[in-house]
């Protein structure tokens, strides 16, 4: 029985990078973005150039009734999903007061719900076979709590706690839950207003290849917390050794703009 990886965001950035290299290691996957255009074309390589399957699925995984939708049609496939990553999500940047309500709504919507409904959707076949990995992309700032990136980073902590308490809770069933971390990665989230601050100055974009293929070596054998990057390892764990007023203080002097 042919089994199957879906994979969420997978028409750019580390998505799409990551389908790639699952594919040359003769992955079959279950692709899933907005853009079925790109989704079709990305199909078309990866089937062609490896000679794997891959189904795609045009979704916008912020609305839940979407969500839903694509556990019901993949199940109507009998396709099994044997490991699910959960790498669809955006963020913005600059003062909460300033931005419209409507895109902070959208990203928690898709950076939190469509995580916590798809897992609940998919986990229990999973525990049926008794094996499974579900793979939540976080970030570094589910570490840290980033000024102006206020709705993000909140969104990015939960996806990091909710990895770690549903692996606890699944300890000994099969299925095994992590949370890969990476921190400034070289792809179109990176916005010019993000490129100016302290924060991109001292710690540069990583490139995405090398970042992607960390990732897919974490879901295929990894576990736990990964934090891609010992720079962002250290960044990650200075809240341990420091008071919180002072961690607040030095991450908004990263997050605001060079001067």
């Amino acid at each position: 029985m042919n089994e199957f990886i879906l994979l969420t965001g997978a028409s750019s950035g580390i998505g799409l990078s990551m389908a790639r290299l699952l594919a040359a290691q003769k992955q079959n996957l279950i692709l899933v973005a907005r853009r079925l255009d790109r989704l079709e074309t990305l199909k078309a390589e990866l089937a062609d150039k490896h000679g794997i399957t891959v189904y795609t699925f045009a979704k916008d995984l912020s609305s839940t009734d979407e969500v839903v939708a694509l556990h019901h049609e993949i199940s109507a496939l009998g396709l099994p999903v044997t490991r699910l990553v959960n790498n669809a999500g955006f963020g913005t940047y600059g003062p909460f007061d300033e931005g419209a309500l409507e895109p902070d709504l959208r990203m928690i919507n898709l950076n939190v719900g469509a995580v916590v409904t798809l897992t609940k959707l998919f986990l229990p076949d999973m525990k049926r076979r008794g094996s499974g990995h579900i793979m939540n992309v976080a970030s570094l700032l589910s570490f840290l709590p980033f000024p102006y990136y206020s709705v993000y980073s909140a969104t990015k902590a939960f996806v990091l706690s909710f990895s770690e308490t549903l692996e606890a809770e699944l300890a000994g069933s099969g299925v095994t839950v992590s949370a890969f971390c990476p921190g400034p990665v070289d792809t179109g989230f990176t916005t010019d207003a993000m490129l100016k601050t302290n924060a991109y100055a001292t710690n540069k974009p990583a490139d995405v290849q090398w970042v992607a293929a960390v990732g897919v070596r974490h879901l295929l054998s990894g576990k736990g917390v990964k934090i891609v990057g010992r720079l962002n390892w250290l960044l990650a764990n200075t809240p341990r050794f420091s008071p919180r007023w002072l961690t607040m203080r030095i991450n908004k002097f990263l997050a605001s703009p060079k001067r």
